[in-house]
């Protein structure tokens, strides 16, 4: 294991500490950002080439002219990658909706990135699993 040296503001590093009491670490410093890189570099990991399952979650303004159609009319011309959708009203002007998509990794990293980047849409997350080593062939037998 290295040493590094870092700086951070002192509203960032409280963040950190607050992060590390919560998450039951007793606010080691250390292990709280390790557990951040980590998780960090999987989001910015490029997508696993191949098949995938992957879940995409996005506040919108569903007041923003046009939005609701587009974001339906990109699910629809993507119907393929698409498998659920579950959508909540969490205020007069904000809709929280997490989609279910399988399919390829790029088309689905680029998809979930032309969802996201639409006007009037915040907060976007993509979760991208892939598949274990073996599952591709995985088969269920009757009894």
């Amino acid at each position: 294991m290295q040493r590094i040296t870092i700086t951070l503001d002192e509203a960032l590093l409280q963040e950190v500490d607050a992060l590390g009491i919560q998450e039951g670490r007793g606010g080691n410093r250390s292990e709280t950002i390790r557990d951040l890189i980590r998780a960090g570099l999987r989001q910015a990991a490029p997508p696993p080439e191949g098949p995938c399952a992957a879940a995409i979650a996005y506040v919108y303004d569903h007041h923003r002219r046009d939005l609701p159609e587009r974001l339906t009319n990109a699910f629809h011309d993507h119907h393929d990658l698409s498998v659920a959708t579950m959508h909540v009203h969490l205020d007069h002007h904000n809709c929280l909706e997490v989609a279910v998509l399988k399919g390829d990794g790029a088309e689905i990293r680029r998809f979930a990135e032309a969802v996201t980047g639409q006007r009037g849409v915040r907060h976007g997350s993509l979760l991208v699993v892939a598949p274990q080593a073996g599952d591709a062939h995985h088969h269920h037998h009757d009894e």
